[in-house]
């Protein structure tokens, strides 16, 4: 009995990078947070008060972005952007 050089299990560790890069199409890069602006009612940096943000500034391969007015006041710890090329 011959044994086989090529066998289809040899050749699953593709679907890795082919899906990393359709995640990469469909999503982006991630981004960090790095810093934000609250409406500060004077509470000051209480930890224990609900806060609404107005501006979130994420860092990541593309550089920083600004989101201002975020959905809910609430800022995300990680976003996906993709670099549109122009002006953000």
């Amino acid at each position: 009995m011959k044994p086989r050089l090529l066998r289809a299990s040899y050749f699953v560790w593709i679907v890795v990078p082919f899906a990393l890069y359709a995640g990469y199409l469909a999503f982006g890069l991630p981004h960090f947070i790095w810093s934000y602006d609250w409406r500060d009612e004077g509470q000051g940096y209480d930890p224990f008060v609900n806060r609404y943000y107005l501006r979130c500034t994420y860092i990541g391969p593309y550089g920083a972005f600004t989101e201002h007015f975020p959905r809910d006041g609430k800022c995300d710890w990680l976003q996906f952007h993709k670099d549109t090329g122009g002006d953000r």
